[in-house]
């Protein structure tokens, strides 16, 4: 007897809708979403794919009617549900924005949980497009096969961000002026954490005596080199899932 092929196939195209998905469900794709199963992938009835919303987690679908501009896929039992993440969030200095943007999706590709623009003042940038940063990070959930995206904050200052900083949370802050080794500190302070990272001409005299203040703010080194804000994000990130995250 032939074995049952997977299904949906590992080919099949995989995207993410902006509403709770259930089984038996039909929903409409238009927009981007349906010129790519239908122009770009050249897809019509019967074909398969894959969606996932970020509330529930993934579910195979088959396109059921199609026309040039939209196509109704109706939904099948749910393949896993939405993955854990661990608790850890990003807050960064927005930089030039297709850097910024990379951080965003790297963010995501890494399994962080909340992502935060924080303005500073030697920031070359003073806002973000919170739309196209999400785009990017729905962009590398789809490929990479996750189904959580970062929840993205709405861009905040230092001082405001410092000031309504939970109490239970670490704040690792890599500080280019020095700090502790980023791992001893790691062995030392369990529990919720956040990164901060800060703008490439680094943080002011002030705002750094005001982030040490903080008494949740851990002074960290990211090693002998000066970094690039994106690379120290990432390579931040990085330390702390092989540390405290689910790397181990």
């Amino acid at each position: 007897m032939p074995a049952t092929p997977a299904w949906p196939p590992r080919s099949a195209p995989r995207l993410f809708v902006d509403q709770p998905l259930e089984k038996d469900m039909q929903i409409t794709l238009d927009g981007p979403a349906a010129h790519y199963l239908l122009k770009v992938m050249r897809l019509g009835e019967g074909a398969m794919l894959t969606l996932f919303d970020d509330h529930t987690g993934d579910y195979p679908a088959t396109i059921i009617g199609a026309d040039k501009r939209r196509c109704t896929v109706t939904i099948g039992d749910r393949l896993r549900a939405r993955e854990e993440v661990p608790d850890i969030w990003l807050c960064a200095a927005p930089i030039k924005r297709q850097r910024f943007d990379w951080v965003a999706e790297k963010a995501c590709e890494l399994g962080v949980r909340r992502f935060i623009p924080v303005g500073t003042a030697r920031a070359v940038v003073d806002k973000v497009k919170e739309d196209r940063m999400r785009a990017h990070m729905i962009e590398a959930a789809e490929q990479c096969e996750r189904n959580a995206l970062p929840q993205l904050a709405d861009f905040t200052s230092l001082g405001a961000m410092l000031a309504e900083w939970p109490g239970e949370r670490h704040l690792f802050f890599c500080d280019e002026r020095g700090g502790s080794s980023f791992r001893g500190a790691l062995r030392a302070h369990d529990g919720p954490a956040a990164i901060l990272i800060g703008p490439e001409g680094g943080f002011t005299d002030e705002e750094n005596a005001m982030i040490r203040d903080l008494p949740q703010a851990v002074p960290v080194s990211l090693g002998p080199r000066i970094l690039r804000a994106d690379t120290a994000a990432v390579a931040a990130v990085s330390l702390w899932m092989a540390g405290r995250g689910d790397w181990s």
